[in-house]
């Protein structure tokens, strides 16, 4: 019985060893085949820390070493290729210290977002390798469709070097954008969660004409990935996309609790050593606030009471108490729906009214609506619209969007 026991053990790991040895980024795929996208063509790269392959290479070194290849210029998005600038500081184009490279800003002053003909000129093709949280409010996929319509208008092509969807390729959620709402936080006509990877995006992007000038596009994809996994299963390192963003889990906080941060009064754990992974206040009790919320009876995650103090952000020096999250399904659980059942929660059991409050201290909810493309869903909370009503009411878009999605999805 133990050799059995032991030899089932074994042929365990070995599989998810073999889960995760499958998965290979589209980096390493470029690679395999010899760079073959690539060669005798001068190429642009937009890149940041998080463009490395498995052995945590970075695409700019492989770039350079690949024979045939003339890596000629770097291109930053928003906290720039090193990601040493806080989130939403702008930078002026500069000179890569290292590689002696030139690097294009393409979070500038003047609200420059996108390539500029000036910054394309020269280039074949401009490669692109940033990964992303899933989330139509993180800004690297408007740089990416921004980048690939002045692509388009330049006449060059446009690589994707792909990447997994940190949240996986089957969840969908959230409201769908409205065009009066359309910012940089929110560039794209898809719901909060869109369940593609960037290339798929791309391809859609392109293909549903949301850009003024379509571009020459090619996908290097992935290989082994599977629209069920999230990051975890692949097996891949984990480079923090952004300060807020440090381990591989954190793009389901992110979701969990984003909205909740752009209402403000409570603290998600920005601040402290938990980013977007806490419902916290001064005024909460954190065993009811629990209660409640494991009450809501989510698939897959679960609230435990905690008790800390800020070092930075929302009260900062203050004990707060509040709830922290905890995933126990993590490619299933729903993550928007969270931070629409804390606010109910909080208005519940403390009687604050975190919208109300906001608006008396001369807050402007502007943000709040850009990251959730709509009005609609502030104007629901006000109106005392439960939390399972307001997410009922993505139904519909979301099992559009499932379906306008089908013919650029590249994995099965």
């Amino acid at each position: 019985m133990k050799k059995l026991i032991a030899g089932w053990f074994a042929l365990t790991l070995l599989g998810a060893t073999a889960l995760c040895a499958e998965v290979l980024l589209g980096n390493e795929v470029l690679a395999e085949d010899g760079f073959r996208e690539l060669l005798d063509k001068r190429v642009g790269l937009i890149t940041n820390p998080s463009g490395v392959n498995r052995r945590l290479e970075s695409t700019i070194d492989t770039l350079r070493a690949a024979p045939g290849v003339k890596l000629v210029a770097l291109f930053g998005a928003e906290h720039g290729v090193y990601g040493n600038i806080p989130a939403g500081q702008e930078f002026t184009n500069r000179v890569d210290h290292r590689t002696g490279l030139p690097v294009f800003s393409l979070y500038g002053p003047g609200r420059v977002r996108q390539p500029t003909r000036a910054m394309l000129k020269g280039l074949d093709a401009l490669v692109y390798d940033i990964q992303d949280t899933g989330c139509r409010a993180y800004t690297f996929i408007s740089t990416m469709g921004l980048a690939m319509e002045a692509c388009g208008e330049a006449g060059l092509e446009f690589v994707v070097l792909d990447r997994p969807n940190p949240l996986g390729g089957e969840r969908v959620e959230g409201p769908l954008l409205e065009k009066r709402f359309r910012s940089f936080v929110g560039q794209w006509d898809v719901p909060y969660v869109y369940g593609l990877t960037c290339g798929e995006l791309a391809q859609m992007i392109n293909g549903e004409r949301w850009i003024s000038n379509t571009c020459r596009l090619t996908v290097v994809p992935l290989r082994g990935w599977r629209r069920g996994m999230v990051w975890r299963d692949t097996g891949l390192p984990w480079l923090p996309t952004s300060p807020h963003v440090p381990h591989s889990d954190s793009p389901l906080y992110q979701v969990a609790t984003g909205m909740l941060g752009e209402i403000g009064g409570v603290n998600i754990g920005v601040g402290y050593t938990l980013p977007f992974q806490c419902f916290a206040a001064p005024w909460l009790d954190a065993e009811r606030t629990c209660r409640a919320l494991n009450d809501c009876k989510l698939p897959g995650v679960r609230f435990l009471p905690i008790t800390y103090t800020p070092f930075y952000g929302a009260f900062k020096g203050q004990i707060v108490s509040g709830a922290q999250i905890f995933f126990t399904e993590p490619a299933t659980a729903p993550l928007t729906a969270i931070n629409f059942h804390a606010v109910e929660v909080a208005k519940r059991l403390a009687r604050r009214d975190l919208f109300a409050e906001a608006r008396q201290a001369g807050k402007s909810f502007d943000m709040f609506d850009k990251v959730n493309g709509t009005d609609t869903t502030r104007r629901a909370l006000q109106a005392g619209l439960s939390a399972a009503r307001i997410v009922g009411s993505w139904k519909t878009g979301e099992a559009a969007f499932r379906q306008a999605r089908q013919k650029y999805l590249l994995y099965r």
